[in-house]
Parts: C-alpha cells; structure tokens; sequence
C-alpha cells in the first residue's frame, strides 16, 4: 500500500513541477498542481529549459496540440531530467492520432528515459504497434480487464517506466507486478484536461515519492477520490459546477481522508 503521508509531504515541502503542457489544458493543470499543495511553473521556451528544468522537482511533459517546437522543447526538457535524476511523467495524448505524432513520441521514449507514462488505452496500443482506435485524444470503446492489464504490463516492461493506464479502472503496472485503483465518476468524460491533469499529479507525487509506480498509485487515488468527491458536491448541477468541485477537492482532500477513501487492489 503506497504512503498516503506524502500528501502532507507535498503540501510542507511545496515542490516546483515543470509542465510542458498543451494548450488546452494548461491552466488546468497549474491549478489542480496547485490545489494539491505544489508549486507549477508552465515554461516552453526551449532557450530556458535547461534553466527551469533545473529549478524543478519533477517534469511533466504533454504532447497534446503537438508542433515540431513543441517535441523539442520535451526533447531538450527531458535530457535536463535525466541528466539530474529528477523524475519524468510522460502523457502522450492521442500518440495514435496520426503517423507524426507516433514517430515523434517514440523518438523522445528513445532519447530519454520516464519515471511514469500516463496513458490511455488507445494511446497504450498504440505504443505497442497494435490499432488503438482512438477518436482523437479519446481512447477506443472499453476493453475487458485483463485486456487493459495486459496492455499496461506490456508497455512498461518495453519502457522500463511505470505505467499508469487510465479508464473506468486505472491500472498501474511496473513490468512486474499491478495495481488497480477503482473509484471516482463518469462526470470526468464531461470535462476535458482531467486526464492531463492526472498527468501533472504524477509529477506532483513523483516529486516526493520516489518509487514510481507508488507515485503513480497515489495520484489515481487521490484523482478518483477527488472525483467522487466531486461528484456528491456539483450534484445535478453541469460540468462547470463539475470541474470547479474538481478543483475544491483537490485543495482540501486530507492524507487521513485519502487513506480511507481510496479503493486501491493489488492484481
């Protein structure tokens, strides 16, 4: 069972997490980085990545409304990181949307390596050389369990990264063993970014947790609770009511209320 104290750990030390984020969901994602207790700082200027990367606690690189710029700037962000050991969360939304975007993204898995690669299914197979069927950004109808394990398990025994594979169920693997985190609540198909937004709660955790896929466990756990949470407060209200709940309970979500709440199973 992760340590459920480094959210007390994240909002004491308040670390610095670097967000090369799309242009969709960057604001987004500085504010839940925030509501969680740590600092964002949304920096893409490749001139200054070697500065900013330095400065930070963890990276989180986006790929979403790509350009060549874009893969650059994470090219040289994520050289930075390993070159100091600082941990890397890799989100490659829509990999599979065109033949670009797929080679660009298995050139930087290349060039670097990645503490945690948050994915959906479709951007999993993908990965993997098999057809996502993704609808844009979205991943493919459901698959069954043992379907979405096995793709998991398989794209981080390729990476050596952990994996967390989000849906319905998140399911976190590390080459060897998985973990499934249940929970949270349909509403977050209404609301677009939530996914780059689990993306920037890895690097959060990852900045204090250093064992990745525990990172990873934590940021599905707190994310689905968060939800949940969520959910019960917007009540029928819509998803504007939705996405700002979203926010009001990552700010004041407790490690003692994460801890028995959150619905986490080793597989």
């Amino acid at each position: 069972m992760p340590d459920f104290a480094r959210l007390d750990q994240i909002r004491a030390r308040r670390p610095l997490i670097h967000c090369v984020s799309n242009i969709v969901s960057a604001n987004d994602c500085a504010n839940v980085v925030l509501a969680a207790g740590a600092g964002p700082v949304m920096a893409h200027a490749p001139e200054e990545m070697a500065d900013v990367t330095a400065a930070s606690d963890a990276t989180v690189l986006n790929t979403g409304t790509p350009d060549e710029a874009r893969f650059h700037t994470c090219l040289l962000c994520g050289q930075e990181a390993a070159r100091r050991n600082q941990p890397v969360v890799l989100d490659p939304v829509g990999v599979g949307s065109s033949p670009w975007r797929l080679e660009r993204v298995r050139a930087l898995l290349e060039r670097f390596p990645v503490s945690i690669l948050r994915v959906n299914l479709g951007e999993a197979l993908a990965l993997l050389g098999e057809r996502g069927g993704e609808r844009g950004v979205d991943s493919p109808d459901p698959a069954s369990p043992e379907a979405r394990s096995a793709a998991a398990a398989a794209l981080a025994r390729r990476y050596r990264a952990a994996v967390l594979l989000t849906g319905p169920e998140d399911v976190t693997a590390d080459g060897e063993r998985l973990w499934r985190v249940s929970g949270g609540s349909p509403r977050m198909t209404a609301v677009t970014g939530t996914g780059c937004m689990l993306s920037a709660l890895c690097g959060v955790f990852a900045a204090v947790e250093p064992e990745p896929a525990a990172a990873a466990i934590l940021a599905a756990a707190f994310w689905k609770t968060c939800a949940r949470r969520a959910e019960e407060q917007a009540g029928r209200r819509g998803p504007g009511s939705f996405r700002t709940a979203l926010l009001d309970a990552a700010g004041t979500l407790t490690a003692a209320e994460l801890a028995a709440e959150a619905e986490i199973e080793t597989l």
